[in-house]
């Protein structure tokens, strides 16, 4: 696990991002709408750049765990100077 944290890190360090989204689902039908609800959100926020992607999945006995994290940066809104 260190070692995840050392990548993300690493790739936060070299790039400018400043915005994470983890999207995260156990239940077959919950995965098979995963990319649906990655890309609504990604239209709901136009603003972004999206950096990086990581698709990571897991498993045990009984669970698969998909995730889809984006790197994202978005830039300070302009200071107004009235």
């Amino acid at each position: 696990m260190c070692a995840i944290f050392h990548a993300i890190s690493n790739l936060v360090d070299a790039q400018r991002i400043n915005t994470v989204k983890v999207f995260s689902a156990t239940k077959a039908k919950d995965r098979e709408q995963l990319g649906a609800r990655v890309s609504a959100w990604i239209e709901a926020n136009p603003d972004l750049e999206i950096t990086n992607t990581v698709v990571t999945q897991s498993s045990d006995k009984a669970f698969h765990c998909l995730a889809i994290t984006l790197f994202a940066h978005r830039d300070p809104p302009a200071s107004s100077n009235l």
